[in-house]
């Protein structure tokens, strides 16, 4: 008979500080130590105990197959155009990562520009970004390894292949703005280490000028010195190559500055930039139309978005006029100039999500009527607007729902004709599945929507459910082809999407209603879901699990520490958990905009309210949890979910047996992009785990 489980042996210290006059106490602040002896220790112990469980998880092979089936699918992008050569990015069933591909003008045979696996066979290596010149001769590239997303940038000549330029270093997801001619482009590097404070090096950004193969000590520095070091920013050059658009945002908050330049008159070395808004609670997004107009697609004056113009020379506000204007019941998210010869009169395609479900219409560019809609392939979610940017009649956009992979979508303005581009590569056997868009109350009497995907047949009885969340930082949960999502449905269970307050998917009041002092109604809108679920009898709170990553896995904490009694089973990956100590790790100090920092008693006081690690309750059944996290993590520390795993095995009254609390985690990789393989076994273990606690059998099923 083997030997009971037990959690391995994790020293509780007698640790507890006053803040703001209220004592927190910080029991496994010593697992903060990643390098630590004592923290490997405890590391390699949970590594022992999560493969032992796992191993006896009778689903583990069928998920595997399962998801990587699906997986398959695989996926395109959306031409990039420039003159008659475009570039685009697709993944195939046999490819663990997307690839850059080109086609030469005047030809139709595709050509492999960036293949990460042919460049690093484990998989470790992701593109990040890529950006041609204006020509099409060159392309700015950005390569990160092992999952740190500290990208290195690169040029690559894209007749030959060869890199003419870089690496440059402290680049990550830097923004490339072209002069034309390829000689030289503005973009964001990072002060070296030796400049800045201790701990300060993932700060202090700075807008600099490059000459394609020049040293980067010769760099212009273009604006920066002196702003605050959490600043990011963004950049945008006129198709005339005459105005130069600068954005600046304080991590990640949901305002901004904005400044144009007028290289005509400056030069590209200094440019004088105007104001276009400083200081002011909104953002806005200029960009210098082909027509001369400034275009400002803003939530300034309208939480849902609208589209404003004005003359670049006269930037500020006081001229703006509104184009597009605001709608009521949904989101303003994209738009494309059409304003080629062939149409009768300009035309402008704007993208729109009513409660998270996308719509395009087209309006009159010059005086922003509308004039009609395109028609969509269902109920689904629109990638990015594409046009040709010498200008033209056509435009592409990504398309994709809960049973269709992504796919490439053309819009001809001649005719009001949109048609498949391109589809997805792989050939698949999907699930049938059946999608409801479902409303429910939560705590305050706030109407909430959740997309819910299950068995097309009716149910015999409540089935296992997956509720998935996210809740913050203006991202919205739109309908997406998800191959974990669909493994889950052809397995039995049900999978449900909840739109929690947080995200965007109502508008910027949206997101305000989940951020700061108002964090606590995001949880409040995921525990009203599983009570929705659980009432209607899709599931039952035994039968129920709760799942989300990074600010969802923020998110999960607090679910299972103020609601246990709700679920039967958690996923809690790259998350979020001790919220007093957030901004001393990881990119944390970018987040005291959207959750408040602990330096100021009155955010202190909700954020210890609500942190996970602070709330758990010694002798509380708390739900089965995984915690899976990242040693490369770059963003989110992994130590948060060492030290609340360590707290919840310690609190926990729960055997092991039955609902253990576990901690998976995976060198070489990081927060963001994995390889496809890393992908399925990440998912796989997930959703074994998740199915082995709810109940869901999927010994009979294909």
């Amino acid at each position: 008979m083997p030997a009971e489980r037990r959690y391995p042996a994790a020293e509780r210290l007698e640790l507890s500080e006053t803040l703001h006059g209220r004592d927190v106490r910080d029991p496994y602040r010593w697992l903060e130590e990643a390098d630590s002896a004592q923290t490997k220790e405890w590391a390699a112990a949970q590594d022992t105990l999560f493969n032992e469980v796992a191993a006896d998880l009778p689903t583990r092979g069928w998920f595997a197959d399962r998801i990587h089936e699906l997986m398959g699918a695989g996926y395109v992008g959306a031409p990039v155009w420039r003159g008659d050569r475009r570039f685009f990015t697709r993944r195939t069933a046999e490819q663990e990562h997307g690839v850059l591909h080109t086609v030469d003008p005047g030809g139709d045979t595709e050509r492999v520009l960036i293949d990460p696996t042919a460049l690093d066979p484990s998989g470790g290596t992701t593109l990040d970004s890529w950006q041609p010149d204006r020509e099409g001769r060159l392309t700015a590239y950005q390569l990160s390894e092992g999952g740190d997303e500290e990208s290195l940038l690169r040029v690559m000549d894209v007749a030959t292949g060869q890199d003419v330029d870089g690496p440059i270093d402290r680049c990550r997801y830097s923004p490339i703005a072209w002069l034309p001619g390829g000689e030289a482009f503005y973009y964001i590097r990072r002060l070296a280490p030796e400049l800045v404070p201790e701990g300060e090096d993932q700060y202090h950004r700075r807008v600099y000028l490059h000459r394609v193969g020049s040293p980067v000590e010769e760099d212009v520095l273009v604006f920066g010195e002196g702003r605050d070091k959490a600043e990011y920013y963004g950049l945008a050059l006129s198709r005339d190559a005459r105005w130069l658009v600068l954005t600046a945002v304080k991590g990640t908050a949901s305002r901004n500055d904005a400044w144009i330049a007028d290289l005509g008159e400056s030069g590209p070395d200094a440019p004088r930039f105007v104001p276009i808004q400083e200081g002011v609670d909104a953002e806005v997004s200029p960009f210098v139309g082909r027509d001369g107009r400034l275009y400002l697609f803003t939530d300034r004056d309208a939480p849902r978005g609208r589209l404003c113009v004005t003359d670049p020379a006269t930037p500020d506000y006081e001229h703006w006029r509104t184009l597009i204007d605001t709608d009521p019941d949904a989101v303003l998210t994209d738009i494309a100039i059409l304003d080629g010869a062939e149409l009768a009169s300009a035309q402008l395609l704007v993208a729109w999500r009513r409660h998270a479900i996308s719509e395009i219409s087209v309006h009159d560019l010059a005086s922003g009527e509308r004039r009609g809609e395109l028609p969509l392939p269902g109920l689904g979610s629109v990638g990015g607007l594409i046009e040709r940017p010498e200008g033209g009649h056509e435009a592409w956009f990504g398309y994709t729902d809960t049973t269709s992979p992504s796919a490439v979508h053309h819009y001809d303005g001649r005719t009001g004709a949109v048609s498949l581009w391109e589809s997805a590569p792989g050939t698949l056997d999907l699930p049938e599945v059946r999608t409801d868009q479902v409303t429910y109350t939560s705590r305050d009497g706030t109407a909430v929507r959740m997309l819910v995907v299950s068995p097309p047949e009716e149910a015999d009885g409540p089935r296992p459910a997956v509720l998935y969340g996210y809740g913050g930082f203006s991202i919205s949960l739109t309908p997406g082809y998800t191959a974990t999502a669909l493994a889950w449905v052809r397995a039995g269970g049900v999978y449900a999407i909840a739109n929690l307050r947080g995200g965007l998917e109502e508008g910027e009041e949206w997101h305000r209603g989940g951020m700061l002092g108002s964090k606590q109604n995001v949880f409040d809108d995921c525990a009203s879901a599983a009570e929705h679920l659980i009432a209607t009898g899709v599931t039952t709170a035994d039968q129920l699990a709760v799942m989300g990553g990074s600010n969802g896995g923020l998110l999960v904490g607090a679910s299972i520490t103020q609601r246990p009694e709700l679920f039967g089973a958690a996923v809690c990956s790259a998350p979020l958990l001790d919220m007093v100590r957030y901004e001393r790790f990881g990119l944390g100090q970018l987040w005291n905009v959207e959750y408040g920092s602990a330096d100021d008693p009155e955010a202190f006081a909700w954020l210890l309210d609500y942190s996970p690690y602070h709330n758990v309750r010694e002798g509380v059944s708390y739900p089965a949890t995984l915690f899976t996290v990242f040693d490369n993590d770059t963003r989110v520390d992994p130590l948060h979910a060492r030290k609340m795993c360590a707290e919840l095995q310690y609190a926990t009254s729960a055997p092991v047996a039955e609902q253990p609390i576990l901690f998976r985690r995976e060198a070489d990789v990081g927060h963001s992009s994995r390889s496809v393989s890393r992908s399925v076994r990440l998912s796989a273990d997930q959703l074994a785990f998740l199915a082995h606690y709810t109940g869901l059998k999927v010994d009979d099923r294909s």
